[in-house]
């Protein structure tokens, strides 16, 4: 399933996608409002740990006006469940069609990670024109992704990319025509979630806001 334009727009305008795990299910919708009062509104609920699902639950119901996407989808089961427990949207690391197609039947719009022309190409094929560059800055950064994205150009496909981003580099990507948003995996550290210090958090984004409005 494409990306609708109500979430296309939010991604664009919001520019930066908060990435995070939730080991504890009571921690979630705390990280959630302490993102939100720091201004941003959108985020990446990795399935890495076992409280995930609920954690993913807990947030759509307890803070519905945050933009949810999951990432780490790694089988057709899973983007399923999540597009039954209320996410917007879903990414995951790597290009697997089983993922790209379970995600298109159950309509839930599917971001695949590509780092290559051919995993984009692999993409592209299945109707993908939302993919995750993944990962990013080990893969060659900027300059490896306007040389793989030239020649696809035509096509009209936008990058969400994300791995190795921070305050100091997330510029450069977002002044880039063919991106669409950043993810930011640095925010929500562990050591704040483990101190419980929303605040930090809130701080952490708002200095990333700061730096993403300050863009044209």
């Amino acid at each position: 399933m494409q990306f609708p334009e109500s979430i296309l727009h939010r991604l664009k305008h919001g520019k930066v996608v908060a990435g995070f795990s939730v080991d504890d299910v009571a921690q979630a919708v705390p990280i959630a409002r302490a993102l939100l009062a720091g201004g941003i509104d959108a985020i990446e609920l990795t399935l890495r740990t076992p409280s995930a699902m609920e954690a993913l639950k807990a947030i759509c119901g307890e803070v519905p006006e945050m933009l949810i996407g999951v990432g780490t989808i790694l089988t057709p089961e899973a983007a399923v469940a999540v597009r039954l427990a209320g996410a917007h949207f879903g990414v995951a690391p790597g290009m697997n069609p089983r993922v790209v197609r379970a995600a298109q039947e159950a309509g839930l719009p599917f971001a695949p990670g590509i780092c290559t022309p051919s995993e984009l190409e692999a993409a592209i094929e299945l109707g993908c024109r939302i993919v995750k560059f993944f990962p990013a800055e080990a893969s060659g950064g900027l300059p490896f992704l306007r040389s793989m994205a030239a020649p696809y150009k035509h096509l009209g496909i936008r990058y969400f990319p994300l791995g190795g981003l921070n305050t100091q580099n997330m510029t450069g990507y977002l002044q880039e025509e063919c991106v669409l948003t950043v993810g930011g995996s640095w925010i929500v550290t562990p050591e704040l979630v483990a101190r419980k210090d929303w605040g930090g958090i809130s701080a952490r984004a708002a200095e990333v806001r700061k730096i993403a409005d300050s863009i044209p």
